[in-house]
Parts: C-alpha cells; sequence; structure tokens
C-alpha cells in the first residue's frame, strides 16, 4: 500500500505539524507501508537548502535513522502564513497522484492540502484531512472573513469529499460536526519519542544560561506567537517575582521579529531581563537537553487542537502547566498528570507558586505524566491503529 502525506512545509517555522508527518510517515515505514511526503522547501528567512523536484531521504532527528522519502518542491513567494502557494507542487500532484492508494493531507486553508484534494478528487483517489486544531472557534475567529469566503468557495467541499478527517481528540472530532462536516472521523492522538537520557542536562543546562543550582527552571517551548500567550506567562511572573519566588524563564521558540521584539520589550518593561533568557529555536540534543533539564513547564496557550510539546515535556517527566484551550488537557486532568488552570492570571500564578515551592509535587505529577504519555503516545502504537484505515479507505475506489 503507497500512501503519500501532503503537507505545507517541513520548516520548523511552523511548528508541530512537520513533526507529527515525519514521525508518522517513519513509524508507518517500520511496519511496512509505503509512505512518503510531499510538500515544499519553505523556511525562513531562507528556504530549506535541500535537493528540489526529486525523492531525497530526508533526515530529521537525532539518529542516522530517522529519515523519511520526501519530495520538495519550490514554493513561489511571498508565503502568506502558512498557505504557501506552490506552482511546482501541483504540478507535481497532478501528475504523480495517481499513483498511490491513499493522500494524507496535512492542515486547512492552506494550499498544498487544497491543491492535492482537488487533484485527487479528480484521479478518484482517496483522500483524508487533518484538521490540525483550524476548526477551534479561536482558530476559526482569526482572519473570520477570509476563512468564511475559502470555506464556502473550498474547504467544505474538501472536507465533504474526503474519505476520512483525522482528528486528535474528540473534542476536534465534535468540532468537526460543529462546522457542519458529516464526513467519518478517525480519532487518534498524536505520537512522541521519548529521547535518550541526559544525565548531565540540569548542570549543563545551568551552565549554559548562568542559572543558580537553587534557582528552578520554567520552560516555555513553543513556537513563539500571540496565541501561545508568552506575555500572560511574563505577566505572571512579574507578580511571582514581586512576591519574592525564585525562578528563570527560558522561552524558546521562534517566531515573528516584530512579536519578539514586543515580547523582549515587555521583560526588560518588567524588570525580568535578569530572570529570562530568550533561547530562539530548539531542536534535537539541545532540544532535550532543556526538557530533562528544567524544572517544570508552562504553556498557557489559547488553542491547541494538541499540544506536541505539552506530551514532549510528559515524556521527559517534566511536571505542566497548562490551559483548557489545549485539547488534551481534560485526559492530563484526569489522568492527575498535570495542572489544568484557566488561562487567566491569577490561577496561573497560583498554579506555578504551587509548583515552584513543592519539590514533591513537581516530582509526583512528572512521574505520573510520564507513565501517562508512555502509555498514551507512541508512534508505533498510532500507526498500528492507522493502517487499517488506510486499508478500508484504499478499497473504496
Amino acid at each position: 500500500m503507497k500512501v503519500l502525506h501532503i503537507i505545507p512545509g517541513l520548516s520548523p517555522e511552523l511548528g508541530g505539524p512537520p513533526q507529527v508527518a515525519l514521525n508518522l510517515v517513519k513509524s508507518l515505514r517500520n511496519l511496512g507501508v509505503e509512505a512518503e511526503i510531499a510538500t515544499t522547501n519553505f523556511n525562513r528567512p531562507e528556504p530549506l537548502d535541500v535537493p528540489l523536484n526529486e525523492r531525497i531521504d530526508y533526515a530529521f532527528g537525532n539518529d542516522p535513522n530517522d529519515t523519511v522519502p520526501t519530495w520538495f518542491l519550490p514554493f513561489n513567494p511571498p508565503a502568506l502564513k502558512e498557505f504557501i502557494f506552490s506552482r511546482a507542487l501541483t504540478g507535481w500532484c497532478w501528475k504523480h497522484i495517481p499513483e498511490y492508494d491513499v493522500i494524507d493531507n496535512h492542515y486547512l486553508f492552506s494550499y498544498a492540502p487544497t491543491c492535492a484534494a482537488a487533484i485527487a478528487r479528480w484521479h478518484k483517489v482517496p483522500y483524508t484531512l487533518r484538521v490540525m486544531g483550524q476548526l477551534t472557534p479561536w482558530a476559526l475567529a482569526q482572519s473570520r472573513r477570509k476563512k468564511q469566503l475559502y470555506s464556502m468557495l473550498i474547504e467544505r467541499r474538501n472536507l465533504n469529499a474526503a474519505a476520512a478527517i483525522h482528528c486528535t481528540t474528540e473534542q476536534e472530532a465534535e468540532e468537526v460536526r460543529q462546522f457542519g462536516i458529516e464526513t467519518p472521523t478517525i480519532t487518534l492522538p498524536l505520537g512522541v519519542h521519548a529521547p535518550d537520557p541526559h544525565p548531565a542536562a540540569r548542570s549543563q543546562v545551568r551552565a549554559r544560561y548562568g542559572i543558580p543550582d537553587h534557582v528552578p527552571i520554567i520552560l516555555f517551548l513553543s513556537r513563539l506567537h500571540y496565541k501561545k500567550r508568552p506575555d500572560l506567562l511574563l505577566q505572571t511572573l512579574y507578580d511571582l517575582k514581586n512576591q519574592g519566588y525564585l525562578f528563570h524563564l527560558l522561552i524558546a521558540g521562534s517566531g515573528d521579529s516584530d512579536y519578539l521584539n514586543q515580547l523582549q520589550q515587555l521583560t526588560a518593561a518588567l524588570g525580568l531581563t535578569q530572570c529570562v533568557s530568550f533561547v530562539g529555536l530548539v531542536i534535537g540534543e539541545e532540544k532535550d537537553q532543556l526538557l530533562q533539564g528544567s524544572d517544570l513547564f508552562v504553556l498557557p496557550s489559547y488553542s491547541e487542537n494538541f499540544g506536541i510539546a505539552v506530551a514532549e515535556a510528559l515524556i521527559c517527566g517534566l511536571p505542566v502547566v497548562i490551559t483548557p484551550g489545549i485539547q488534551i488537557a481534560s485526559d492530563i486532568a484526569a489522568a492527575q498528570a498535570g495542572l489544568v488552570v484557566e488561562g487567566e492570571l491569577e490561577p496561573l500564578r497560583a498554579a506555578i507558586a504551587q509548583l515552584l515551592t513543592d519539590i514533591k509535587l513537581r516530582q509526583h505529577l512528572g512521574e505520573r505524566g510520564q507513565q501517562f504519555a508512555r502509555s498514551r503516545y507512541s508512534w508505533r502504537k498510532i500507526a498500528q491503529d492507522l493502517i487499517p484505515a488506510y486499508e478500508t479507505i484504499a478499497k473504496q475506489t
């Protein structure tokens, strides 16, 4: 069985979705499915330095075996957020989509999956769609009129004609129904890999950023976007600092330069410069060290369809403070694997203060969270559950 995954880009600038596609395709291939990716070379400020218009084994992890067969097609600047138009991808899809049994499209309101869905319908190749949090009320409210027009002209037809819609939570499946779509849904979580242990991570992280041993490290690890609310976290920590709490915040992630400047200016205005470090984009071993060397993880996001960074923190045994807008929050709360609080100043401040002062609670939540993540977020298990769905869909032609 041949399965093609279509995604707008694999740039780290696009956050978690590229990692989802790469890890899922690798896990499918390990189970005997002939899975590949077609995408663009989108990246900022410069395009990805990869061979174009040919199939390559794209390396994406620490392990030399972390490669997946990928077709990179050039995108046409300027790239408007995640839309990322590519004339070359259009021609490639028209020529090659008939060679596959199932097309698995990642994302909505973006050119690559839109184009692939239309071409797949023309060639009568069944396809699926991953909504990737784009149907949450918060997401639909952003650029609302554009999305309403795009939905009316294109996206509703894509969704209604799909063989299935991939959802990561029951809440996301319900949002598909609320959008008026009756297409069958497949609900499977996303996965994370447990990284290799780094016994010296704590000392290495503290040495790198000049953090004393007695000062707890708070980690914010995500794409820098106002949806993630790092500004709320900074305001919360301003209050805690004034109350005498000790901490050092590591803000790890990249994003729009103007927004990064705003955050840095806010940090200075709140007098937090000495206890906040902007780490930038981290990947691979550096990312693993941050997750294993920090004391707690905080993500006060408005909306996340899943929250890959949260799952990564959990599997590393890092206690988490998150908000209900992260759709795995209810599962984490039910498993008592983290603290879930409303995205407001007072509850967020109380939760962080509790973990800053209670080492035993941090250890307890970290252990429960790690057990929970290992049992729920295995890429191999997710791929095993997905294969029968692909086989059923492939038989529909």
